[in-house]
């Protein structure tokens, strides 16, 4: 192996634009594959060269795994990043990488389809010892799930075996809403993945979502960089991240973060991934949920409290370079916050908001980071995911690092679109929240109580 000269980005928005950076910041050639809609994006602007793969629609250019892997052979590129979502998880574009001598910036095929299916990572992290909920290895009718849910216990979550993202997921408090749930969850999970499979657990309602960031060198060195806390949600979608968790008991901090590098381990991982718990708050435990072998959407508040920028990692360890990193030096410093900005109204239901933004001021300041593919004079398309970008803060401890996100937040100016920072803007501002007292159901509570106010 040797370090990487040429890379194809095989994503856009801001993944992409995230890669570029990472790229120009170690003397590595960037190339973008776009669609017809994103011809004039920020990643297009950026990239050394642009190549276009088909019309808007994701499955016509981005989804297809054989267009990809043909321009980076053509191109002369010796990697390929997948970013995040898209053909990320995709255990096909890593092994047709392969087989074409091309490097691709993630793991190798065997550990994504080990644990990029949920199934598979479940029964896998039960061997390794593991913690997992009560639950079935797959539910395959709505009399199975009656069945099951009978000795499993309500309320029970159904989840897709083949993704997450929150596609698929579904709560039953009792055997009249588990018809419903099933019926809805499969036919979510079969066109998010084109696999209809739903496996079910005891669902914890008191619960954080807590995950563990990895790096894993192809020199047998797994290292954690500490944990994040992904609670706040709505319909499983994360909303606000932050770095490190507040209030989490040392003890079960450490238990987590190792049983998060043994899996790694064990699964012969390689790369930057992350490996997700649900902690039941009340009985102080943690379940395994899943592994994204990829690099998260919430990695910034990482690289915010350890120094460490973890895409340059990732390119870095696909071109053999081994970890110089010390587990001992990788504990946080200080306390860093996330929000997701996405074009959407929450006034109305979340409606995506496409169109032209005519204004864009984002805060600036020590502490302050922007990661986005937006300016004036952008349209938002309707053809993809609805996020802009994401404003990170950090600072010297979680009520400092709260309030210096509630200024960036009423300081950031869009316009033409809506966009949800007024409505992350009021959670924020909320008692629960700058006391740390939620749960991954907390979000989804204001919102039907703000919907009984009005």
């Amino acid at each position: 192996m040797k370090p990487l000269r040429r890379i194809l980005i095989a994503n856009r928005g801001e993944i992409a634009v995230r890669i570029l950076r990472a790229c120009r910041a170690l003397g590595v050639e960037a190339y973008v594959v776009v669609s017809e809609a994103d011809r004039d994006s920020m990643a297009a602007r950026l990239a050394d060269r642009v190549i276009c793969i088909g019309p808007a629609a994701a499955k016509d250019s981005y989804l297809d795994i054989n267009k990809v892997v043909h321009v980076a052979k053509a191109t002369g590129c010796d990697g390929l990043h997948p970013g995040y979502g898209f053909l990320s998880e995709r255990a096909e574009l890593s092994a047709s990488c392969e087989q074409q001598g091309i490097v691709f910036v993630g793991p190798q095929a065997e550990s994504i389809r080990l644990m990029g299916n949920k199934l598979a990572a479940r029964a896998f992290a039960e061997e390794c010892g593991v913690p997992v909920l009560p639950g079935s290895l797959r539910v395959t009718s709505v009399t199975h799930a009656l069945e099951l849910a009978h000795s499993v216990g309500y309320p029970v979550l159904l989840k897709a075996a083949a993704g997450g993202g929150g596609r698929g997921m579904k709560i039953a408090r009792d055997a009249s809403e588990l018809e419903t749930a099933f019926q809805t969850g499969s036919a979510e999970a079969q066109a998010a993945f084109g696999d209809a499979t739903l496996y079910m657990e005891h669902y914890i309602a008191n619960a954080r979502h807590i995950e563990v960031q990895i790096l894993a060198d192809h020199h047998g060195v797994v290292l954690h960089l500490g944990e994040r806390d992904c609670s706040v949600q709505r319909r499983f979608q994360k909303l606000i991240e932050e770095a490190p968790a507040a209030s989490l008991p040392l003890s079960l901090r450490a238990e987590i973060c190792a049983s998060a590098v043994m899996l790694a381990q064990k699964a012969g991982y390689r790369n930057a991934g992350t490996v997700e718990y649900i902690v039941d708050q009340e009985a102080k435990r943690f379940y395994f949920l899943e592994m994204n072998t990829r690099i998260q959407v919430e990695h910034p508040v990482t690289e915010m409290v350890t120094g460490v920028d973890l895409v340059q990692w990732q390119i870095r360890i696909a071109g053999g370079t081994p970890l110089t990193l010390q587990q001992q030096d990788l504990q946080p410093q200080g306390h860093a916050i996330e929000v997701r900005i996405n074009a959407e109204s929450a006034a109305h239901g979340f409606r995506p908001s496409p169109g032209l933004i005519t204004r864009w001021h984002a805060p600036e300041g020590d502490g302050i980071r922007i990661d986005t593919h937006c300016q004036a004079g952008d349209r938002v398309s309707p053809f993809y995911d609805s996020m802009l970008g994401k404003l990170i803060v950090h600072a010297a401890d979680r009520p400092a690092a709260v309030r210096a996100m509630c200024q960036a937040v009423a300081a950031f100016d869009v316009q033409g679109i809506q966009t949800t920072l007024p409505f992350l803007g009021q959670l924020m501002a909320m008692p629960a929240f700058q006391s740390g007292q939620i749960n991954t159901r907390w979000a989804e509570q204001v919102l039907a109580q703000s919907q009984l106010n009005k």
